[in-house]
């Protein structure tokens, strides 16, 4: 176990310089930086600019502006926003309670809704009841994000004037990632209950005259339940991202919002923290999930 974990933190370490080496690349591609975005409305001189690209680092060469960055990381170091001028550290931890929000209630509704809904469309299976589970699975796992969340501005908003479109309110954004994610974990549990449902174990459980209910909720469940972790590892690490669509059009000041803003406005160094957060965030996520498998099944062997 101590091995496993060790060699998935090495790996970690290796996803993180490639990554950020990557993602510095990348910014140096475009046609404009900070400090042309700064002074976009108003007439600065070549001189100026260049005082304050210096002041920035920006007048570097990529490689020591990355050298210098990541020696600022390994320091506790993440510099300054080029926009702001705050700590990077300071400005993420503002922004993470909302994303922190904002995932927990997406994660729960999901559950509490796809659980029960994928476990009666398997018990009914090719009943009207499973016909109609599936259908609305179908349906809001193919709708985007963006449009699910037009739609409910539109209808609980505009239409009912039932909730206010931006702001504190967490229904509408919640309700948005939950349409989609709990129509795939539907979708999902059905196929793990159906195929627990033909096994062996379960033939015999109804042979001595063990309930349904007890079947479902002892044993196919619990089998099921490493399916759930897996997908719920997969959204935990993208909901902690942000959800930068879904944050933007609700105007939710979360890490999602905040990158998007970074990126128009050519703000590198909270670009970069986004992208160490990202990194981190999936391969705890998922080896915490991988840690999850083996209690909850002796037999995975992480040889």
């Amino acid at each position: 176990m101590r091995k496993y974990i060790f060699e998935r933190l090495i790996q970690l370490v290796a996803i993180l310089f490639g990554i950020t080496f990557l993602t510095f690349a990348m910014t140096q591609i475009s046609a404009i930086d900070a400090v042309d975005f700064m002074y976009q409305q108003g007439s600065v001189s070549d001189a100026v600019k260049a005082s304050r690209r210096a002041e920035l680092g920006l007048d570097k060469p990529f490689i020591v502006q990355y050298a210098n960055w990541l020696t600022g990381v390994l320091t506790g170091d993440m510099g300054k926003s080029f926009i702001s001028g705050k700590l990077v550290f300071e400005t993420f931890a503002e922004k993470l309670p909302a994303t922190f929000e904002l995932m927990a209630v997406s994660i729960l509704l999901t559950i509490f809704i796809a659980t029960p809904l994928g476990i009666i469309a398997a018990v009914n299976q090719n009943k009207f009841v499973d016909y109609v589970i599936r259908f609305l699975s179908f349906v809001g796992n193919s709708l985007p994000n963006f449009f699910v969340a037009l739609l409910l501005i539109y209808f609980l908003a505009l239409k009912l004037n039932f909730l206010p479109i931006i702001g504190n309110n967490i229904i509408m954004p919640a309700l948005t990632l939950t349409i989609a994610m709990g129509a795939k974990y539907t979708r999902q549990i059905r196929a793990v209950v159906l195929e627990e449902l033909e096994k062996p174990y379960v033939i015999g459980a109804r042979a001595r005259g063990v309930s349904e209910f007890t079947i479902l909720t002892k044993s196919v469940l619990r089998c099921a339940l490493i399916m759930i972790i897996t997908l719920l590892a997969l959204s935990i690490g993208n909901l902690l991202g942000g959800t930068a669509i879904v944050e933007t059009i609700f105007m939710w000041d979360g890490v999602g919002k905040m990158a998007i803003d970074a990126i128009l406005m050519r703000d590198y160094p909270l670009i970069q923290a986004y992208v160490v957060w990202m990194a981190i965030i999936y391969v705890l996520v998922n080896l915490a999930a991988d840690l999850l498998y083996r209690y909850l099944d002796p037999r995975v062997n992480y040889e």
